[in-house]
């Protein structure tokens, strides 16, 4: 058996993204982490972490794992959609139905995709 303690996330400016999902989350940087940093840690409820690391490539494909997230504080996903705008995300690809089912497919400040689902709330309306 393993643990997993930390996903890690390659960034060409690991303090400015890390600092972008903090606003988007509302967790921390650890203490310490500061902008120039090679390694920059997000520190989650509970393990597993985030840690941001500069890599010198950019980005060149599609991620082969992405993080799937939803509103919280009574917001709802086309909410939570608005919210991420302002803050700087951009949406890539947007698969709501008119049923209200559905999510937006997001992109972070480095183009890092990001869905935004439905909130518990809102799966738990009839239909």
């Amino acid at each position: 058996m393993i643990e997993i303690h930390a996903i890690t996330i390659d960034a060409a400016d690991p303090y400015e993204i890390a600092n972008w999902w903090s606003q988007a989350t509302g967790w921390p940087l650890a203490e310490g982490d500061k902008p120039g940093a090679d390694e920059v840690m997000l520190r989650t409820p509970q393990d597993p972490f985030l840690l941001f690391i500069r890599v010198p490539e950019g980005k060149t494909g599609k991620n082969r794992v992405h993080f799937d997230v939803n509103g919280t504080e009574g917001r709802t996903r086309d909410e939570e959609v608005e919210r991420l705008l302002g803050l700087g995300a951009t949406v890539f690809q947007d698969q709501r139905r008119p049923d209200g089912t559905g999510w937006v497919t997001m992109l972070d400040p480095e183009g890092n995709e990001f869905c935004v689902c439905r909130s518990e709330a809102e799966k738990a309306l009839p239909e």
